[in-house]
């Protein structure tokens, strides 16, 4: 498909650049196939939802993976995108061309790497030095990686750790948040638990490839990046059993679903999973293990719109970004939240 068919324009001012609070009073606004759009909020999701059903989480953990470094004079921006072991990540770097392979990066605080290799997409393998976890010495040097459009606006500060955190985040790894479950707090899980609607976690350590443009023309020439996941057997297991009860599987997040959907086989039945994930969904797309999905507003021409079209209908969502943006929604990572139930 055109990837300029998922196109549209969006107002600079509709652009998030704080959550609300609390968290739970942002907009939803919910869509389904056969019905007028309802303007709601978060907190009417238990409302919205039904005994039995079951919200899907994701409970990465944002690291602070930005970092910012010389190499000799030349100031050298990281962001590191994925874990390949215990010492070495993969990252995008800003100012690559002033870095060859076997140069070694001064971030401060008494953290270097060296960068190990460069890849085919212009990233590079970094490996960090000393014996200390690389995620302690992130507390010491990095930033919390806001997304390009909140931190071309405003520097990131001390707010932004709590701010760009779920209430699930458990497992270190992710560099961008899952930020559909943002707007969750204990009170709104609560409320949810008394209505019998069922929470499951899975891990899914988001990638900054997230962020990154659709450069290609059509679909099918662009290139997911791949991200690590994992759903416990104990975890498919309760996810099946709920939906042959009856309930729905919501995916809280597009990361949750695309790992239930690459932990689901042809059958519809979600099974253990522990690995990358580079799963692309696009219109066309037949679901497996998805009822519905919970999802912020998303940029335009990105995966993530595509994924929401294969759900909903591509003039579908269409109509209900046009009502959005009318209506004064506040887009991404930071912004309101929408309920799509096909």
């Amino acid at each position: 498909m055109k990837v300029d068919l998922f196109d549209f324009d969006l107002p600079q001012e509709l652009i998030a650049l704080r959550p609300v609070a609390p968290r739970d009073s942002a907009r939803m606004l919910v869509v389904r196939d056969d019905a007028p759009f309802t303007d709601a909020t978060v907190r009417d999701l238990p409302g919205l939802l039904a005994p039995g059903d079951v919200l899907v989480f994701n409970d990465t953990r944002v690291i602070p993976a930005q970092l910012e470094g010389r190499r000799g004079e030349a100031k050298i921006g990281a962001t590191l995108h994925k874990r390949i072991d215990m010492r070495r990540w993969q990252a995008f770097v800003r100012n690559a061309k002033r870095l060859s392979e076997g140069d070694t990066i001064d971030f401060g605080a008494g953290v270097s790497a060296v960068a190990e290799a460069r890849h085919a997409d212009g990233s590079f393998t970094l490996a960090f030095a000393g014996e200390e976890p690389v995620e302690v010495l992130l507390e010491r040097a990095g930033r919390m990686p806001l997304p390009p459009y909140i931190a071309g606006k405003r520097p990131t500060d001390e707010r932004d750790r709590a701010d760009y955190q779920t209430m699930f985040a458990q497992h270190d790894g992710a560099v961008a948040a899952p930020t559909a479950a943002l707007h969750f707090t204990p009170g709104l899980m609560a409320a949810l638990a008394d209505r019998d609607v069922g929470a499951e976690t899975l891990t899914l350590h988001v990638g900054a490839g997230t962020f990154l443009p659709v450069k290609a023309e059509d679909t099918d020439d662009h290139a997911m990046h791949a991200e690590w996941g994992t759903v416990s057997a104990e975890t498919a297991a309760r996810l099946n059993a709920a939906r042959a009860a009856g309930g729905r599987l919501i995916a809280v997040g597009t990361t949750s679903l695309r790992l239930l959907e690459s932990a689901a086989g042809e059958d519809g039945q979600v099974r253990a999973f522990a690995g990358d994930t580079a799963i692309f969904i696009t219109p066309g797309y037949a679901f497996r293990a998805v009822d519905g999905l919970m999802t912020n507003f998303h940029l335009p021409r990105s995966t993530l719109m595509m994924l929401v079209s294969a759900l909903m209908g591509r003039e579908r969502m269409m109509d209900a970004y046009a009502h959005a943006i009318a209506r004064g929604y506040r887009f991404y990572s930071y912004g309101d939240s929408s309920l799509l139930l096909p």
